[in-house]
């Protein structure tokens, strides 16, 4: 260990941007061992692990670093997953950089950071080959079942907690395929579908049963899974979009970023798209500008760079350092082509024949700061300028859902659940991941779910003892 002053920083080489933009498929080469254990040997073995810290998960790191140093592989990945139910997932789209990695104390000595994700996908992705992910093995059986509302990361991960305390557990989603955005939101260059099936199919191994093309609402009521099941979670996410409020948005061509990275990972998967097959959803041949500084909008520049856009450009009102994108993320979209206007907001799409020809945006720059502290951006008067723009994609985030009237929400239209509980305004109903907190990161939506279902578990398992007691009372 401590080899961070002798061994520099490397990362699994990286294919070239014109290689990798005319395909999806993951952008980063695998590990070697020897590599990786080099790698691991930088940490510096902190008495206070700020990279653990910074986990949502609190990951063990320095430890599964430490043995994957001394070539304990197994160990490693042992140590690695018992506090993350999908560390290869993490390890491919955390944004390390604003956690783990971004808080590591030899960054902050100038040393370069130690290369966590890389080594934490690099470990699960051996255990997969070798056979060390075991089978989910439920617990002895409690005679009691659970409903999850939602198949992404939050519903997954308390879905297998819950599994594996012995409760009988069916997953609810409105989509053919089990994962959410890990399947249908997140492109493949940065998550290969392969790998998010092998964890929904283990689940479905373990006796998890899954009802996809499933909507509460339309297929059953909430109460009627209320009845059904001893509990219920809800953790169906939050997809509604937030629209761009500027003239011409209604142009043929201004389309929801999340409706159009669905359309492309079916198109990758298999499927017909009737939306992408006509042009609507397929950026092939044209100028593209995408509104947004998010992971989203990376996602959505970074696809249509590879549907072979004659241009991308990203339009975002804050500066590079404001952005609240990864800035790994950033710096893939520059190598691969894509231009950043920073500073600069819509004020108009263009349109020809109700049809988007460009958008008119407004050059800013930033203000005071708001209630929050962060400078606000404000206009420049008369700096505008024009992109040509066949397509516009809106990435501005996203809200919830309306939800059932029975259930309370805040003011954001998010579920209100009891922050020590998990639980909702309706007894036995919980929920978890982005509908309490809003759009998140994937480790926080695994961090809820596991959470809710240990708090599940409690809940049911004193409804278990009070009526026994209520038994023993009557006899």
């Amino acid at each position: 260990m401590l080899k961070f002053v002798t061994t520099p920083r490397a990362t699994p080489a990286k294919r070239p941007a014109d290689a990798r933009t005319g395909d999806f498929h993951e952008i980063y080469a695998e590990f070697i061992d020897a590599k990786a254990s080099e790698q691991a040997a930088r940490c510096s073995q902190c008495g206070v692990p700020f990279c653990q810290t910074h986990c949502p998960l609190h990951n063990n790191i320095p430890d599964w670093l430490r043995m994957t140093a001394e070539g304990r592989l197994q160990e490693a990945y042992e140590l690695s997953q018992a506090t993350n139910s999908m560390p290869e997932i993490c390890g491919r789209i955390c944004p390390q950089d604003r956690l783990c990695e971004g808080n590591c104390v030899i960054e902050q000595s100038g040393h370069g950071t130690v290369t966590i994700g890389s080594v934490e996908k690099y470990l699960t992705d051996k255990a997969w080959e070798e056979g060390w992910v075991q089978p989910l093995v439920a617990g002895p059986e409690r005679g009691r079942s659970v409903g999850i509302v939602g198949a992404g990361p939050a519903g997954l991960a308390a879905g297998e907690r819950l599994r594996e305390l012995g409760y009988a557990v069916t997953i609810y989603d409105r989509h053919d395929r089990a994962g959410g955005l890990l399947i249908y939101g997140i492109p493949s260059f940065k998550l290969e579908k392969d790998v998010v099936a092998r964890r929904t199919e283990r689940l479905a191994a373990g006796g998890i049963d899954f009802k996809l093309n499933f909507e509460v609402g339309r297929d059953a009521r909430l109460a009627e899974l209320r009845e059904r099941h001893d509990s219920v979670l809800v953790a169906t996410g939050v997809y509604k979009p937030r629209d761009l409020e500027v003239p011409g948005v209604g142009a043929h061509g201004v389309v929801p970023a999340l409706d159009y990275l669905i359309a492309s990972n079916r198109e990758g998967l298999g499927d017909e798209v009737p939306d992408f097959a006509s042009g609507r959803l397929n950026a092939a041949g044209k100028h593209v500008v995408v509104v947004g500084g998010g992971d989203t909008a990376m996602d959505c520049v970074r696809t249509a760079v590879r549907q072979a856009a004659a241009s991308v450009t990203c339009l975002y009102r804050r500066d590079r350092a404001n952005m609240p994108g990864s800035a790994r993320e950033v710096a893939h979209a520059e190598e691969e082509g894509v231009v950043f206007e920073w500073l600069a907001a819509p004020r108009a799409v263009r349109d020809e024949a109700m049809a988007a020809a460009g958008v008119r945006a407004a050059r800013m720059r930033l203000g005071p700061p708001d209630a929050s502290g962060r400078q606000a951006p404000e206009e420049i008067p008369g700096a505008d300028f024009d992109l040509k723009a066949e397509m516009v994609i809106k990435a501005l985030g996203f809200d919830p859902e309306p939800m059932p009237e029975e259930l309370a929400v805040t003011r954001w239209g998010t579920l209100k659940a009891d922050f020590r509980t998990q639980m909702t305004s309706i007894p036995g109903v919980f929920a978890a991941g982005d509908i309490v907190r809003g759009a998140s990161l994937v480790v926080w939506a695994i961090r809820d779910g596991r959470d809710a279902a240990e708090a599940m578990h409690t809940h049911m398992s004193a409804a278990l003892d009070d009526g026994a007691d209520a038994l023993i009372a009557a006899e």
